[in-house]
């Protein structure tokens, strides 16, 4: 594989060495629709598999997708073309709907390219590009695949306060007038294109054999810097169609969808990923007024090809003093090791000829400065290496987790949490209400990876190997004077060292979000993720049934929220995906060019054969959110609160369950189901492979970059798929102000 890649590159520099390449194209469309044979033989499948865990009639079909999905349109799917980072040049829009339908074979996805990076002409593209897949997917009300339109609200603050992190905002219909006149961004990046310019310019003589790439690629980052942001002042409906527009918070986000008048939803992902959250940033303040909409927002991304950010913990990379006002670097513990308390051991391994009493010194500095850094503390030494820093920061215990992990971001703690000062449309304290979904974050149009636990270059956002020449330029920008004095970081500019690099031994083959829904056409999964009947998978097309059996009328599916006095009784069904053959399946090949089939799937597709891999567990959470804010989250939260273990059973698992304490408790719960594979290698599944010490002290880590790691570094995990909770309240509340229409 090393040896096509380069031959690939080589094809690459010849072709565009001259002649650059079009990054405002949105590509062509080259595949039609799936046989309806074989959409019918997935369905046929299905409902075999369903019949095997069950004696009811099925009223719904599971249908998979991909709710978050970048182009090369996207800032940093436009980096990652770029040949100095080991980029395969550009991935427009059109890719997305071939890799979809012939080598993800998936029912839906979402185009959600950066919205402070698209362009004008960008927009226009992406939403005839949506259009032209949908045009050719067959029968609307039984199409083969699903495209939708939105964009990525990508927020990043530099303090816990001003941080709202990402939200992923899809439009249900494609027409023109069913969608708005411009994406929405959090703010204008005028500043940092403009710098990007000259990076690009001096790259094209570092680098001249791709001199038409950094031509193009050059000019490209000049017209997004001179793209004008939209004035405050003047309404949505006046403004004009080539400025930018932009809302610094989720409430203004929310606001200026309303002013479009447009249906839409809004869902946060990557929340514990701590690569852009600052350390200490809390989701309650999410709940304040106009920023938590759940009209908007009945989802939550609980995966991605960045990491899973469904699990609390009890740790923290920075404490605060008892009045908040000065930062702490907290002490490790046997399952954890704070970043700053790292900085410091760096720093004494640096001491040298140092006196006892002036190295001692100079580890506290460093611990002070690295807590002082909210999200890269690691720039105390921008001259250090990925295995400097063990593994700091990270989840030990966590599955396939988010790199810098923040626990006060996770899905978990912020399912616990209640405002009781806001009530919601129910007369309850305001809580968050999500149903789970997961996707692939991808970057290179490429929507449903994580089919196969193989390519890394092609199922995560790892790209190919940095030239060497950036590996110098590295060594420049990070070069310390004296690498014995510790720095005070500077969060705001960019850097390629240390923690930087170690995070893509965080970088996974994406998640899937599934759906039941009656039928195959848009509005039946729109309607099925508004009712919150979704669940996500970290890959595999699992199939995941969770119903309160015993709900006030009759059985309820997940993402159900009811009123209920006795004890809830529950029941999972679970089946486990098929066992993958290589390549391609016949009907694909057939269906889509063989280069471009090299090109977009590097010919591994989605390819199931007979046998599926047997469901080994089913976990259930049980979360009882805090009755005032003041309540400790730990308790409140218990996982498992369940584990059945299953019959090793390719055809399934059916567990029943109740639980007896619900109605003395006097709490309203929250229960979810977790279905697990049997283990099977998975892509950094073992993040940093730590060495540790007898006492659990990592020693040493091995993080998955540089030659002889195309592999992925594979590790042993537990596949999964997690329900949407279902929501069980005590009754005796007031009315509901809207009640909530039941499933069809």
């Amino acid at each position: 594989m090393i040896g096509l890649r380069f031959d690939r590159a080589v094809l690459a520099t010849i072709a565009l060495a001259c002649g650059g390449s079009d990054l405002e194209s949105p590509g062509v469309i080259t595949g039609a629709a799936r046989p309806p044979e074989v959409v019918r033989a997935a369905g046929e499948a299905q409902r075999r598999a369903e019949a095997g865990v069950s004696d009811r009639e099925p009223t719904r079909q599971i249908l998979f997708g991909d709710l978050h999905v970048h182009t090369s349109y996207s800032w940093d799917g436009f980096l990652f073309t770029l040949p100095m980072v080991g980029g395969e040049g550009a991935h427009p829009p059109a890719d997305a709907c071939d890799f979809a339908r012939y080598c993800a074979d998936i029912d839906f996805f979402a185009l959600t390219d950066h919205a402070e990076s698209l362009t004008p002409d960008q927009w226009t593209r992406t939403k005839e590009s949506v259009r032209q897949c949908n045009a050719v997917a067959g029968d609307p009300s039984d199409p083969d695949v699903v495209a939708f339109t939105g964009f990525e609200w990508s927020q990043a603050g530099l303090t816990p306060e001003s941080h709202w992190g990402h939200r992923c905002v899809l439009l249900p219909e494609d027409a023109e007038a069913a969608l708005p006149p411009r994406p929405v961004g959090f703010a204008d990046r005028n500043e940092i294109y403009a710098n990007l310019t000259g990076v690009l310019g001096l790259l094209r003589w570092l680098q001249p054999g791709h001199w038409g790439e950094y031509r193009d690629a050059r000019a490209h980052a000049e017209m997004l810097a001179s793209i004008p942001t939209c004035p405050d002042d003047v309404d949505t409906a006046d403004l004009p169609g080539d400025c930018r527009e932009t809302a610094a918070t989720p409430a203004e986000l929310h606001a200026r969808l309303d002013r479009h008048g447009l249906e839409a939803l809004s869902i946060p992902h990557g929340t514990a990923w701590g690569i852009y959250t600052p350390a200490t940033t809390d989701i309650r303040k999410h709940l304040a007024p106009g920023h938590y909409r759940p009209d908007r927002e009945p989802l939550v991304e609980i995966m991605s090809g960045h990491g899973n950010s469904e699990e609390f913990r009890e740790i923290a990379a920075v404490g605060l003093s008892p009045d908040g006002g000065e930062r702490i670097c907290p002490e490790p513990t046997a399952d954890y090791l704070p970043c700053c308390w790292r900085a410091g051991e760096i720093m004494r391994e640096r001491c040298g000829d140092l006196a006892e009493v002036e190295c001692e010194a100079r580890v506290v500095e460093a611990r002070r400065l690295a807590a002082q850094a909210w999200v890269k503390p690691f720039l105390v030494f921008p001259d250090s290496t990925p295995a400097d820093w063990l593994d700091c920061d990270q989840c030990r215990d966590c599955f396939k987790p988010a790199f810098n992990y923040r626990p006060k971001e996770s899905v978990q703690y912020a399912m616990s949490l209640a405002d009781e000062a806001e009530r919601d449309e129910w007369g309850r304290p305001l809580r968050f209400r999500y149903g789970f979904v997961a996707s692939s974050d991808n970057h290179t149009a490429r929507p449903g990876t994580g089919y196969k636990q193989l390519e890394r270059g092609m199922m995560t956002d790892v790209v190919g190997q940095p030239s060497p020449v950036l590996n110098l330029l590295a060594g420049f920008v990070n070069r310390m004077d004296d690498p014995s004095v510790p720095q005070r970081p500077d969060e705001t500019g960019t850097s390629v060292s240390g923690n930087d690099l170690r995070s893509t031994s965080f970088l996974y083959p994406g998640g899937l979000a599934a759906v039941h829904a009656p039928s195959r056409d848009r509005r039946a999964i729109w309607d099925a993720l508004q009712r919150r009947e979704a669940y996500g998978t970290s890959g595999p097309h699992i199939l995941l049934w969770f119903d309160l059996l015993n709900g006030p009328e009759g059985p309820a599916p997940m993402g159900s929220q009811v009123e209920l006095s006795e004890t809830p009784r529950f029941e999972v069904r679970a089946v486990g995906d098929f066992v993958q053959q290589p390549g391609c399946p016949g009907w694909a090949r057939e269906g889509l060019e063989a280069q471009r089939m090299g090109r977009l799937c590097r010919d591994e597709c989605y390819h199931p054969g007979d046998a599926r891999h047997p469901i080994v567990a089913i976990e259930v959470v049980r979360i009882r959110p805090q009755r005032t804010a003041a309540e400790p989250v730990a308790p409140l939260i218990e996982d498992p609160w369940r584990r059945i273990e299953c019959e090793p059973d390719p055809r399934g698992c059916v567990v029943r369950f109740e639980d007896p304490d619900f109605s003395a408790s006097g709490r309203d719960a929250l229960y979810y189901a977790r279905a697990l594979q049997e283990p099977t290698p998975a892509i950094n599944g073992d993040p940093l492979a730590p060495e540790r010490d007898a006492n659990g002290r990592t020693r040493s880590t091995q993080p998955c970059l540089g030659p002889g790691t195309e592999d992925g570094c594979p590790a042993p995990v537990q596949e999964r798929a997690w329900s949407s909770p279902i929501f069980v309240d005590r009754p005796g509340r007031p009315t509901p102000v809207t009640a909530r229409a039941a499933a069809p």
